[in-house]
């Protein structure tokens, strides 16, 4: 049996089959196959009945389509599964804290701030300058050597003058010199998350909501904290 299934004057009409249930754009499910295939069964030519090998190509069609109809089910557990799973991961992150890789961070400047930054080589010489949302440098803190490595830092929330600035939104660009030349250096800071959007952007992953930052997908988070 072709599996063109044409309307018309086809396979439908010699076999007697009600085309109406195959109409132009419907999905020819494994009921109507398994139909279409005992309708060319009972009105085959008795004196030239049909080949085997034609007939188990025909059974093996069948079982194709059986197959998908499973594997489409199983799919569609599996992805109801994995939404529930990150609904749970959901609710268990609001509130905390995580660490990403930015170069802005909301900073309570009455308890200090830790912060950390990735060092490709080691270097006679880091720094992190911090500036605030006007764009001016209100703090250099001075690493001196390090080895390679993600790093930490840590902002006492003062300016150059020992003076404790105001609570709010800061960003911290960390340099070092390597072999003469000064480099920038990706910086990973905290965030607090505010809630999470569950399949929204994102390619459809967990999305979280963070305190005066926007937003970012789950899996460009570093790591969690409490």
């Amino acid at each position: 049996m072709s599996t063109n299934i044409s309307v018309g004057n086809s396979l439908l009409d010699e076999y007697k089959v009600d085309q109406g249930r195959f109409a132009k754009g419907s999905e020819l499910g494994k009921n109507e196959f398994l139909e279409l295939l005992v309708a060319q069964l009972n009105n085959q030519d008795p004196l030239s009945p049909q080949e085997n090998g034609e007939f188990i190509a025909q059974l093996a069609q069948f079982s194709t389509v059986e197959g998908i109809e499973k594997m489409n089910s199983t799919m569609d557990s599996m992805v109801s599964s994995f939404q529930s799973s990150q609904a749970l991961q959901a609710s268990s992150l609001v509130g905390r804290t995580v660490v990403i890789p930015t170069d802005q961070a909301m900073v309570d400047t009455q308890n200090g701030f830790t912060g950390q930054l990735a060092l490709p080589q080691a270097s006679g010489a880091v720094v992190v300058n911090v500036y605030d949302e006007a764009g001016s440098v209100v703090s250099t803190i001075n690493l001196g050597a390090l080895e390679a490595g993600i790093r930490d830092f840590t902002w006492d929330g003062t300016d150059a003058s020992g003076n404790v600035l105001p609570a709010g939104k800061y960003v911290f660009e960390a340099q070092a010199s390597i072999d003469g030349e000064t480099k920038q250096l990706a910086t990973l800071l905290p965030a607090n998350v505010d809630s999470v959007s569950l399949g929204v952007g994102h390619g459809g992953e967990m999305v979280l909501n963070l305190a005066g930052l926007g937003s970012i997908g789950l899996s460009e988070v570093f790591s969690i904290g409490k």
